[in-house]
């Protein structure tokens, strides 16, 4: 257990400090997988389900700019994981019906047991961050 333990705590520093490429592809994946169906492809909010949501999908190309102009890492990494009560998730609405998804408690179910509770929530904070890299990387 403690072998897996200390793997994931490699492989997830080595995904935080390791290259922008390597960042930015699997930011990008993780992306494309969980977020662009409601965000879009690109991020600028039009994803096939926007259509059906009780509320719009924000653009999230737009992020820096609302912000004044400096991009809002901790928000944004606070909202993906959703699991510290930001008002876009936690919500009773269930997803299909216009809440963003709790994406760490939906990464720490996929972790299972595997990792050990403090691996898991590597792993969590992993998958959260290399998202929130790629969305400070497509900012306009």
């Amino acid at each position: 257990m403690m072998t897996k333990t200390i793997a994931l705590i490699s492989a997830t520093a080595l995904s935080i400090v390791g290259t922008a490429a390597w960042a930015e592809s699997a930011g990008e994946r993780e992306y494309q997988n969980a977020c662009a169906v409601c965000h879009g492809a690109d991020g600028s909010g039009n994803g096939p389900l926007s259509k059906v949501m009780n509320t719009s999908a924000p653009d999230l190309t737009q992020l820096t700019q609302n912000a004044d102009g400096e991009f809002p890492m901790l928000h944004v990494v606070r909202v993906i994981d959703g699991r510290t009560g930001v008002a876009a998730h936690g919500s009773a609405t269930p997803d299909w019906a216009g809440g963003m998804p709790v994406w760490g408690d939906r990464f720490e179910a996929e972790a299972g047991e595997q990792y050990g509770t403090y691996g898991k929530e590597l792993f969590v904070r992993g998958r959260v961050m290399v998202l929130a890299d790629y969305l400070e990387s497509i900012q306009k």
